[in-house]
């Protein structure tokens, strides 16, 4: 190092875990960041870790750790861009360098002196590099995948848990970004690492499956799942196995009175989930029903909210339906027509929307109620009985809750995701603990909380980002297009994660934590790499996560475990039939 101006360009830099090159001396080195030449017989790719040493008098040595996030190569001795014929004939003598660029991302000790032209570069192994991504940092470690050298790469578990951060951005195009796989093996590696040591037992986590049947199946082992896979969960200290306790819940078959699930591909274990008539009143479920941007800009808003409050005050229960003013209603259909009657009557519209409403407003209300029941009455039931398992409540179920919402409308999934979420954030609220921790994974979320605009699911997904942290609600939410999420949840994540992206979309501002390299790299990105910034590493780390060991669909399906054979209605009776509709014991076909 006391000699470095004087060596040749390769000298002591051939030896295995040696330097792969020296400090540019053409180009400005800072203290953040600074150019290095290659060796000749060595190479650095992009994301490569090196590290290089200042000496400075008086002091200790300073060290300086960082990402490689550009890399170049030119002939140097070539004046005009035809030089490349001749220096390759070898006509015009001229050699080929490399140089990397540098981002640091750690001097210790904080002494902040660019590294000197010259200095040796080396590549970051075992534990330089793990000081180098500030892994030694981290008390709790969750694996995350595996960086370009092949070596994992971790998150840390305080600003995954609330501890000092929390809450996940997931962005990317749609079917080749892999968002909700990556969520997925984050979530599983969350569960098994044991970084959350007691904590992981009673952690629940709750996933909303909006596009087709894929997650269904977290507790099936991975048929495909072969040796090389294995040995990359192996490499990050996680065993290659399916999610084991999970519970799928699915909305009832439109047109079934007995309320079977609508799924196709699996058929044991899973439990329909719907609403009665009673709890939609006594709960004051009517604004989810107008749960899109559109509707909270119209005046209907406050016509909505009055005709809630007037059910949940005259509703009652009434033989699986509900009684207001002694007409007994049984379907959702009855419920709304005879809402629209009373507010199409002159004598009592004034007690049902309020006597400042014009009529004007109350028709475009009753049209927009009107229009649900064609993609509400099967959620929202008089027909079932009501002592039979329907609700969806994590803190009863198992630790993995997967609702199902595929086969439903848009309107009906955002009445589900809102009325869930609710639900569930008040009953945390009411706990006042943290413990134990409740992730919600929830792909589209620029349909549930877009930029412009307020709905009833947005308000409580804003809740969620600002205070769900002190409450153990953790979202990890996905979406195609940060830019059209509202601001303040992508702000509230602690941890932004980033697939292959749109050029278009790739250019806005919420990327701006991307180095312009990485950016570019994002439109070229293949499925099952993404690159992670979180608060305590400088810089992005590109990973790529394994294959899930647990099956994606029906074909990758192997034997789902025995405990999760039977749906909760058959756990609760073992006579139960599911779909029966859970009445009488006369009614059960044997």
């Amino acid at each position: 190092m006391t000699d470095q101006g004087h060596n040749s360009p390769g000298e002591g830099l051939a030896g295995p875990g040696e330097g792969v090159g020296r400090v540019l001396g053409t180009a400005d080195a800072t203290p953040l960041q600074f150019w290095t030449a290659v060796a000749p017989g060595s190479y650095l790719q992009l994301d490569d870790v090196v590290v290089t040493r200042r000496e400075l008098p008086d002091r200790e040595p300073v060290t300086i750790a960082g990402v490689v996030t550009q890399v170049r190569a030119r002939h140097e001795g070539a004046q005009f861009e035809s030089d490349v014929f001749a220096i390759a004939d070898g006509t015009l003598p001229a050699q080929v360098q490399e140089a990397a660029e540098i981002t640091t991302t750690r001097v210790d000790p904080e002494f902040y002196v660019p590294p000197q032209p010259g200095a040796v570069v080396h590549r970051a192994e075992g534990d330089a590099r793990a000081r180098a991504l500030h892994f030694d940092r981290m008390e709790r470690r969750i694996p995350m995948g595996t960086g370009r050298d092949g070596v994992p790469v971790y998150l840390n578990a305080d600003f995954l848990d609330g501890t000092r951060g929390a809450h996940v951005s997931i962005s990317g195009i749609s079917g080749v970004a892999t968002k909700t796989s990556f969520a997925t093996f984050l979530l599983y590696s969350v569960f098994r690492s044991g970084q959350l040591g007691g904590d992981a037992v009673n952690a629940k986590a709750l996933i909303f499956n909006v596009k087709g049947e894929d997650l269904l199946f977290l507790d099936h082992p991975n048929a495909r799942l072969d040796d090389a896979t294995r040995a990359g969960y192996a490499r990050l200290g996680l065993a290659a196995d399916a999610f084991p306790d999970v519970r799928v819940y699915a909305p009832p078959r439109a047109g079934d009175s007995s309320g079977t699930p609508d799924v196709s591909s699996r058929l044991t274990g899973v439990d329909s989930f719907y609403w009665t008539l009673a709890e939609f009143c006594e709960k004051r479920l009517l604004p989810y029903v107008f749960a899109d941007a559109d509707d909270e800009r119209q005046q209907y808003t406050m016509v909505v909210h009055s005709v809630a409050a007037h059910l949940a005050r005259y509703a009652q229960p009434a033989d699986g339906g509900v009684s207001i003013d002694g007409v007994r209603l049984g379907t959702y259909a009855d419920l709304v027509d005879h809402v629209v009657e009373q507010l199409s009557d002159d004598e009592t519209r004034g007690d049902w929307a309020g006597s400042a409403v014009g009529l004007g407003t109350v028709n475009a209300f009753a049209r927009r109620l009107i229009g649900s029941k064609k993609d509400l009455s099967r959620l929202i039931r008089g027909d079932l009985a009501t002592r039979r398992p329907h609700r969806i409540n994590t803190s009863e179920s198992a630790q993995v809750t997967v609702v199902d919402l595929h086969n439903l409308p848009d309107r009906a999934q955002r009445f589900v995701v809102g009325v869930t979420l609710k639900s569930e954030f008040e009953r945390k609220e009411k706990a006042g603990t943290a413990k134990p921790l409740l992730f919600v994974v929830l792909d589209e979320l620029n349909k549930y909380a877009p930029r412009e605009g307020s709905s009833p699911i947005k308000e409580v997904l804003l809740d969620i980002a600002e205070r769900g942290r002190s409450l153990g609600v953790i979202l990890v939410g996905a979406q195609q297009t940060a830019s059209e999420v509202e601001r303040r949840i992508v702000t509230n994540s602690a941890i932004r994660v980033v697939g292959r992206l749109d050029p278009a979309e790739a250019s806005r501002p919420e990327y701006g934590f991307l180095p312009p390299a990485q950016r570019q790299r994002a439109l070229l990105a293949k499925p099952g790499t993404m690159f992670v910034n979180q608060p305590d590493i400088p810089v992005p780390l590109c990973l790529e996560f394994p294959f899930p060991a647990w099956a994606t669909r029906v074909s990758e399906a192997g034997a789902a475990p025995s405990q999760t054979l039977r749906s909760i209605t058959q756990s609760a009776d073992p006579f139960a039939v599911v779909g029966s509709g859970g009445g009488a014991d006369d009614d059960i076909p044997f």
